[in-house]
């Protein structure tokens, strides 16, 4: 909901653009920084959610939510821009297909078997898929750019060791991260009409319409969860501020830096999540993992700068 201000004299027009475009990369950085913080959470709820709350429903029940936490602002803009989202029907679709009802489904099912941890390493590689989407698209990445993400990615695979890199939680995972850097490279060619509250509330409505008929078969087939502060708390998290707060500021950050430079700061994901695993969960981390956040923090730090 766009704020009403006041009118500016024409001189100074001038001064406040060029100053809006500057504090643009800056604004579009960390506003993909706070998505990603809370996104981390939202493994370690996968995680903690795993023996209590069935996959599909758990993604089902967040989407619900977040429908409900956005409705307030998204559903009236929805409804003015009925004639542009029919028109648009097919781009919504895609949108609601890979960034929510899919993606976080997957997360979920390889929560099942997958520590958080290792999950969120898994999905720190979706950045390296959303710049080759980018540069398909004829998008120039830049030496440093580039630089930092093969970084990055050097931390990524140095976690791969153990002979665990192809289980079948791991595996879910690659899918999922498949589906979010397609998601994310979607974004960068989103109709401009389609504003963002309005945009999102109709992929959340999309994505849970779709989620319908396996929630109906997880309930015949695998019952109803209880809810209980120990299920629900989680899924009000993962309903409200992984999906409602977080998914606005990623696609904020996308219209402001891109897909490939906001995938740069994707990268500290596997940081957060580790870090929340082991406080929360009691996941280890040794050595090695300290060693691939080094170089994750490192590629981070080096490719989110501007491209050259």
């Amino acid at each position: 909901m766009a704020a009403v201000l006041p009118r500016t004299t024409t001189s100074d027009a001038p001064a406040s653009a060029p100053a809006r475009k500057a504090a643009a990369p800056a604004t579009g950085l960390a506003l993909a920084a706070l998505a990603t913080l809370v996104w981390s959470g939202s493994f370690v709820t996968s995680r903690g959610l795993h023996d209590s709350v069935p996959p599909v429903q758990h993604a089902f029940w967040r989407w619900v939510i977040a429908l409900l936490a956005v409705a307030p602002f998204g559903a009236r803009q929805a409804w003015r821009q009925r004639r542009l989202l029919r028109r648009h029907a097919r781009y919504v679709l895609l949108a609601s297909l890979l960034g929510v009802a899919t993606y976080n489904t997957l997360v979920n099912q390889a929560g099942l078997t997958t520590p958080a941890a290792t999950m969120g390493l898994i999905m720190a590689a979706s950045p390296v898929l959303m710049a080759v989407f980018e540069r398909l698209g004829g998008v120039r990445l830049g030496a440093r750019r580039t630089t930092g993400l093969l970084i990055a990615c050097a931390g990524v695979t140095l976690l791969f060791g153990g002979g665990t890199a192809f289980s079948p939680g791991n595996l879910w995972m690659v899918a999922a991260a498949c589906c979010f850097a397609g998601y994310s490279a979607l974004l960068r060619r989103r109709p401009v009409e389609l504003h963002g509250t309005g945009f999102l509330f109709a992929t959340f409505l999309t994505g849970a319409v779709l989620l319908l008929p396996a929630q109906a078969v997880s309930v015949t087939v695998q019952g109803s969860f209880h809810p209980t502060p120990a299920t629900v708390l989680p899924l009000l998290y993962v309903g409200v501020a992984s999906s409602a707060v977080a998914f606005f500021a990623w696609n904020r950050a996308i219209a402001l830096v891109g897909a490939t430079r906001a995938g740069i700061v994707y990268h500290l994901q596997p940081v957060c999540v580790a870090l929340l695993s082991w406080a929360v969960l009691g996941e280890r981390t040794g050595l090695p993992q300290l060693l691939s956040m080094a170089l994750i923090l490192g590629g981070v730090v080096l490719g989110a700068g501007s491209r050259r």
